[in-house]
């Protein structure tokens, strides 16, 4: 593919607890950079299973909007884990096909990103 997204950002009102946030869900680990002020987190083993991105037409959220899908195993439990981390469910987990199911939440500071499981094949 050319031009692939390789980095993406997440602004929020409050950084910190943002990273805290991702630690206790996602067991994510950022590195602060001082030089940049920016939590990097790497993309590691996920480097290769990142599979792209799609557009369309904004029906339900305000804009502007970019979510990013971070893949989990049980997204029912994630979902709880959300909401007890200081996190709002916006859409609960739900079936978009046999074998994808996608759960939007808000983190603490209100940016909305979403998680994606991979269900098997009916």
């Amino acid at each position: 593919m050319k031009n692939p997204v390789v980095y993406w950002e997440l602004a929020s009102s409050d950084a910190g607890k943002t990273v805290e946030f991702l630690r206790k869900v996602f067991d994510w680990n950022p590195e602060y950079d001082p030089g940049t002020t920016i939590h990097e987190i790497p993309a590691g083993e996920s480097s290769s299973a990142f599979s792209g991105g799609g557009v369309f037409t904004l029906r339900r959220a305000k804009l502007p909007f970019l979510t990013l899908y971070i893949r989990v195993e049980d997204i029912e439990e994630k979902a709880r884990l959300v909401e007890k981390s200081g996190g709002f469910i916006v859409e609960p987990p739900f079936s978009v096909n046999d074998s994808t199911k996608i759960c939007l939440f808000n983190e603490p500071s209100g940016v909305t990103l979403a998680m994606l499981e991979k269900t098997a094949e009916k």
